[in-house]
């Protein structure tokens, strides 16, 4: 896993080479290691009010479509071969979006989940706008009451939307990557893929390693309000609302 020598050439064309090029043409193959939802995001779901409508940003294979027959998924990804697959799980559609451009009215769902998308985009400034482009497209809550629980305290909202953001951490130290505080934290991770009539092919996909913190700065810069975070398999993930204070 190499490391990135400069951050001064980063942006949509970096990412155009180094993520949307490289999943295009891993599509088939990444799908088919991508079968299994993780629990927290299962439970995320599954706890969603009947007829709750909502999105799956940057949705690959579209596996956590179907989780919950109750509620209605809008998937998006931004490649077109992964959105393919992801449009299979009917009666949940998915289109072709960019995660800074998405097509969407704002202030209009009940739910989103971002799942190991916003570590693809290889600038701070790229990764807020991304979290605030989820964010913006939640309703917002009607208010929120404060209770207690453990030594501190939790904002439950009324009503309105969350969203469930999930980033690479960068303290992975027992993991077979073997990252922890001190290593630099954009990388590139490679992808090898087997071919039957040649030697294998190895892609190399870019991530910004979030560090223990990073994920929730960058959802109060994106006008969000954190209302839990954690870790869990090596990634960090947070659910938030929109701050009714910052817009």
């Amino acid at each position: 896993m190499s490391s990135i020598p400069s951050i001064q050439s980063q942006g949509q064309d970096y990412e155009e080479q180094h993520v949307h090029q490289v999943y295009e043409q891993i599509a088939s193959h990444f799908s088919s290691t991508r079968y299994k939802p993780w629990p927290i995001i299962e439970n995320f779901l599954k706890e969603l009010p009947n007829g709750a409508v909502g999105l799956d940003i940057g949705c690959g294979n579209g596996k956590y479509l179907a989780v919950n027959p109750n509620i209605f998924i809008l998937g998006s990804d931004r490649s077109t071969a992964l959105t393919k697959i992801a449009a299979r799980h009917q009666p949940h559609a998915a289109i072709v979006a960019d995660n800074l451009a998405l097509p969407h009215p704002k202030t209009y769902f009940d739910f989103a989940i971002s799942i190991a998308v916003v570590h693809h985009l290889s600038t701070s400034e790229r990764r807020i706008e991304a979290m605030r482009s989820v964010l913006e497209i939640l309703k917002y809550p009607d208010q929120e009451e404060s209770t207690e629980k453990g030594n501190g305290h939790t904002s439950t909202p009324s009503k309105g939307g969350r969203a469930l953001i999930y980033v690479w951490a960068l303290e992975q130290k027992s993991s077979r990557r073997g990252w922890d505080e001190g290593h630099e934290q954009d990388v590139m991770v490679p992808w090898v893929m087997k071919e039957k009539a040649s030697n294998d092919r190895t892609f190399h996909r870019y991530y910004h390693l979030y560090r223990s913190g990073e994920l929730e700065s960058n959802i109060v810069d994106a006008g969000g309000k954190v209302l839990q975070a954690g870790y869990e398999k090596d990634n960090w993930w947070a659910i938030a609302i929109r701050d009714r204070r910052v817009d």
